[in-house]
């Protein structure tokens, strides 16, 4: 399994940037997608997840409302729609994989290890 994340860039306050995850590898649809923001010297920070085979999402409090992810499965993508970008967003962005059944509810899941990480693409908000 691979995960390539792009879409990262340079954007003012308030703006919007659409943030790629490129994933291959995987047999079947039985998946969740997750989204992953790190400053440096600071922990990493989930932001989001979204079922591949159900389409059900999850978002930390932080980012509700200004953050959408969504999926293409005809294109093996998933997307994080940023808008009303803040200075706080600033981060290294990274989406991850783990092996999701739907048997027990996505916000349960995503307490769980992922299976699969890709490399970050970095997000900067300032004017």
């Amino acid at each position: 399994v691979q995960l390539q994340a792009s879409g990262g860039g340079l954007v003012q306050p308030g703006g919007s940037l659409r943030l790629s995850c490129a994933v291959s590898g995987f047999t079947s649809d039985y998946y969740a997608i997750g989204w992953f923001r790190q400053v440096p010297g600071k922990d990493r920070e989930w932001i989001s997840s979204i079922s591949r085979r159900h389409g059900t999402t999850y978002y930390v409090d932080s980012v509700k409302g200004r953050f959408t992810i969504s999926s293409d499965n005809a294109k093996n993508t998933v997307y994080l729609q940023m808008n009303s970008l803040k200075p706080e967003d600033t981060a290294v962005y990274t989406c991850a994989a783990q092996y999701y059944s739907g048997s027990e509810p996505l916000y349960i899941a995503i307490r769980y290890p992922m299976d699969y990480w890709g490399k970050g693409t970095l997000v900067t908000v300032s004017s």
